[in-house]
């Protein structure tokens, strides 16, 4: 099994004639994920990559069925992209998108929520159901299926460490990542509920970074957990009062540090990892392996 996506999920490509749409969606299609059909307005009838172009999601889903869309439609524009898969019945919307103006993700995870639609991003790499189904921009060869569930905010973190899981044989059943920005459609606690029953998951690594307060809320969370969680939290050496890289990783009145979310989801019962590559020794130590 697998979270939220899997090896019969249907996915679109919004934006997939650009050069980012179209790079990726290549990419995609390589690692096995059932892409039945891109979007790009005009250019419907055409082809990439041997996948089907429409002119809209709506024609897309005349001649087949979509279970997911990821969007890789630039910002001023990803508001609409993200309306109309949402309007026409998809119900995971991956925002691939950075630089999206925050009202404007809030009206889109809004809208979805009217909708009964689940949204991961915007500004997030993806999530990959190892083996199985991969939506977004992270690199095919480092995941493998496996029995460890990954949820976070950064990309490139989350790339070392599952590329650490890998290189000591841990594969992974889903990796999420939920973006780097104020406004985001899932939490950490969202993506943990759904390890927590996921039979397959046999532990979970959270990945966090400094600013805000999610970790702290997914800390009372994770005291309720029958499964082990690893965390590792990036940010350690920021200057204080400094902002750095997303817009989520903000300092305010002196909460979101990086001392207090380590102090948090140790005392849930958490291992932290001081550095990525501890994160394997400590899945083996919690699972007795």
């Amino acid at each position: 099994m697998a979270i939220i996506i899997d090896e019969n999920t249907n996915v679109i490509v919004q934006g997939a004639t650009g050069n980012q749409g179209k790079f990726h969606m290549k990419q995609m299609l390589a690692y096995g994920t059932k892409v039945v059909g891109g979007t790009s307005p005009g250019k419907g009838g055409q082809e990439v990559e041997g996948v089907k172009i429409y002119d809209t999601v709506f024609a897309a889903m005349e001649e087949n069925r979509v279970d997911a869309s990821c969007i890789f439609i630039p910002a001023p524009f990803a508001k609409d992209a993200a309306f109309e898969a949402i309007e026409a019945g998809v119900k995971v919307v991956v925002v691939i998108t950075e630089h999206i103006p925050v009202h404007d993700e809030m009206d889109i995870i809004n809208y979805a929520r009217k909708k009964g639609a689940m949204v991961i991003g915007p500004n997030t790499f993806g999530i990959v159901s190892s083996g199985k189904c991969k939506m977004g921009i992270p690199p095919n060869q480092f995941f493998i299926p496996g029995h460890v569930g990954v949820v976070a905010r950064s990309g490139t973190l989350t790339y070392e460490i599952v590329g650490n899981l890998t290189a000591n044989g841990m594969g992974q059943s889903t990796v999420v990542g939920l973006g780097g920005d104020r406004a985001v459609g899932l939490s950490f606690i969202d993506v943990l509920e759904k390890f927590e029953k996921d039979p397959e998951t046999k532990a979970v690594v959270m990945v966090g970074e400094i600013g805000g307060n999610q970790e702290e809320e997914a800390a009372a969370f994770i005291k309720k957990m029958s499964k082990p969680v690893i965390g590792y939290i990036a940010g350690k050496s920021a200057p204080p009062g400094k902002r750095m890289g997303h817009a989520g990783a903000i300092i305010e009145r002196g909460k979101g540090t990086f001392e207090g979310k380590v102090k948090a989801l140790k005392e849930a019962g958490a291992s932290v990892a001081t550095l990525t590559f501890e994160v394997p020794a400590l899945i083996k130590e919690r699972l007795a392996l």
